[in-house]
């Protein structure tokens, strides 16, 4: 999973759960810019995994809320499966480096 998809995953994510997050709030969560979290929403959006709706009774004009489409819950269950591949990859990983790093303090006496 390269950066860009992580970022994918993270924002599908955070919509399904908020979908009345503002793009400022999408930045801090994500840990990226205003800027990125607009060109990612307008991305998907245009992937048609995403629809944005004004609130309809808000004094905020500038209230939107985020819906995933079918297509949008279909790809953020790809990016979930993804992101959980890498992570017990890793975690196989550590499983065995940490098995190391014990063998070879055990054979050193400490």
């Amino acid at each position: 999973m390269n950066p860009s998809q992580e970022v994918r995953y993270r924002l599908l994510s955070y919509l399904a759960k908020h979908p009345d997050a503002t793009q400022r709030e999408l930045a801090r969560e994500l840990g990226v810019s205003i800027g990125k979290v607009n060109y990612c929403v307008k991305a998907l959006v245009s992937k048609g995994w995403l629809k944005i709706r004004n609130f309809q009774k808000s004094s905020n004009k500038s209230a939107y809320l985020y819906l995933l489409t079918p297509k949008g819950i279909e790809e953020k269950m790809d990016v979930t499966s993804a992101f959980l591949q890498r992570k017990l990859d890793e975690y196989e990983q550590l499983t065995e480096e940490i098995a190391r790093l014990r063998r070879e303090v055990s054979e050193t006496g400490e």
